[in-house]
């Protein structure tokens, strides 16, 4: 199947600014434009001390499509004024979602480390539940991303797919969804499943790729450029797209090793990356 995809088209490439990261929101959004680039994530950290409405517009302005904001969660924790507090910062997010004019917040969950992953779990549920008035208001959605099992103490008790897709389930809202990064479930046996499963649900929203490398040196600031790993990216894009999806490919990388690079070097890269392997 996956040989005879056809090679990924330049208007499907969308770029996170956590990958570029060294460059500011401004130069990004130009330097992804003139590559070719049709889409941008934005991390929220690129929007520190930014009008959102006029950083929406600059985007804009180069051609560029706001695919989503960067990033949710973090539900779970001890004390309810904890969780009280988590709550507000995913309205505000929502807020500037809103303002900037991204369609979409990318959920990375949460945990306690300590706490049982089921009340991490249900703490998870029952916050993403608390936002979808302002969700539906806001004309925003959440998109649950589903975070390597080596992330499970603190960053994400959602771990597999299936799990994501049982969340949506419960939360029955089209709202809702799954964010899909290739690093985080490439290795699941019951993938193809789970993606086909998602795609019946409707709720694929996002599809993120990056790579994974051997030895990984750093369990966050480590990922590979497409092609210098071991995810079969031509395959999980098969089943991807045998969903229906057509949405963008997203290139998501965290390397320290990269964003010492030269960035325009970096990005002719990437964009050759794109085409020889995803």
């Amino acid at each position: 199947m996956s040989h005879a995809l056809p090679l990924p088209d330049l208007d499907r490439l969308c770029v996170h600014t956590i990958t570029t990261r060294p460059w500011p929101i401004e130069v990004a959004s130009e330097r992804f434009a003139k590559a070719g680039v049709k889409g941008i994530t934005v991390w929220r950290d690129a929007l520190t001390g930014r009008d959102l409405a006029r950083t929406g517009q600059l985007i804009r302005d180069q051609g560029l499509s706001i695919v989503s904001l960067c990033r949710g969660g973090f539900f779970p924790a001890r004390t309810a004024g904890e969780r009280t507090k988590a709550l507000d910062d995913n309205r505000l997010a929502i807020a500037e979602a809103q303002a900037l004019g991204a369609p979409l917040i990318v959920l990375v969950c949460g945990a306690v480390p300590g706490q049982p992953l089921a009340e991490s779990r249900k703490q998870i549920r029952d916050g993403i539940a608390a936002l979808l008035p302002e969700c539906r208001a806001a004309g925003v959605k959440l998109a649950i991303e589903p975070l390597h099992p080596m992330y499970a103490d603190s960053r994400s008790a959602i771990n597999t797919l299936g799990q994501a897709n049982d969340l949506c389930e419960a939360l029955a809202s089209d709202c809702v969804g799954v964010a899909l990064d290739v690093y985080h479930v490439w290795w699941d046996p019951a993938l193809e499943q789970e993606i086909a499963r998602c795609g019946r649900q409707n709720a694929l929203f996002a599809y993120h790729v990056s790579d994974w490398r051997t030895p990984t040196l750093d369990l966050l600031n480590d990922r590979g450029l497409m092609g210098e790993g071991c995810i079969p990216l031509r395959q999980l894009r098969a089943w991807v797209e045998a969903t229906g999806y057509r949405g963008f490919n997203e290139v998501e990388i965290f390397s320290s090793r990269c964003w010492a690079q030269d960035q325009s070097d970096y990005l002719a890269r990437i964009i050759q990356a794109y085409r020889d392997y995803v």
